[in-house]
């Protein structure tokens, strides 16, 4: 089932592995075909160096299992929580990477100091609010889902393709697992920048001018974007 969407998956974690922003079995990848409302997804606590194709899970989007032995990570509820609500998402990523984590865990966004983070966001890297304590009970990783989109109110989760989790960790998605990976591994290096950047200027940097921040996001993802070569 879902063959090619499966090893897109696979691949997909994999890359997180070869790009050192996860360790052991933390952190997960999926993917969805939306005609057919399925996602595949890390299985849960396999090594990535022992994974294979056969190991990915397919769920639904009410988290069922549709093909696959092993059980699917135990943060498939928060995947398909953002799948049902940003229809144009086709990817999620999830890692605990060190510098991301240490935002998330500070309860704070990071924001945008320069050009760097302005490619790829635009502007902070929102921090949800801390969970309450009845939908931890209730449903942790749905919960988890639920404050992400909370937080993403007002907000195009298509320009701010990446969060922190408060106390927990970032999640980022794209048009599909690669780009989802991709936004996970810039979202840490962005957090490392933040992280050496208050370490000079203090807890309080200046943040990047908003017109330069919108010229640097526009070049790459404007409708009139000119960064790269002309396709054709």
């Amino acid at each position: 089932m879902l063959l090619e969407l499966r090893m897109a998956v696979l691949e997909a974690n994999l890359e997180l592995n070869r790009r050192g922003v996860v360790l052991y079995t933390w952190g997960n990848v999926s993917g969805i075909d939306r005609a057919r409302g399925l996602m595949a997804i890390k299985p849960s606590g396999v090594d990535y160096d022992a994974m294979t194709i056969d190991d990915i899970v397919v769920v639904d989007l009410d988290n069922k299992v549709a093909w696959g032995e092993r059980k699917p990570s135990s943060d498939t509820r928060t995947h398909t929580a953002l799948y049902r609500a940003f229809p144009d998402i086709g990817g999620v990523a999830h890692t605990h990477s060190t510098n991301a984590v240490a935002w998330a865990q500070a309860r704070r966004a990071i924001p945008c100091l320069g050009t760097t983070q302005a490619d790829y966001c635009w502007g902070e890297v929102p921090c949800t609010a801390p969970l309450p304590p009845d939908e931890v009970r209730r449903d942790y990783e749905t919960a988890t889902g639920d404050a992400i989109i909370r937080r993403f109110q007002g907000l195009d989760p298509a320009a701010v393709p990446m969060v922190l989790v408060a106390g927990h960790g970032p999640f980022a998605w794209g048009k599909g697992p690669d780009e989802a990976v991709r936004n996970a591994v810039i979202l840490e290096e962005a957090a490392r920048m933040a992280t050496l950047t208050v370490t000079i200027a203090g807890p309080q940097p200046q943040p990047l001018e908003d017109y330069v921040l919108d010229y640097h996001y526009e070049r790459k993802h404007g409708p009139n974007a000119w960064y790269g070569q002309a396709r054709g």
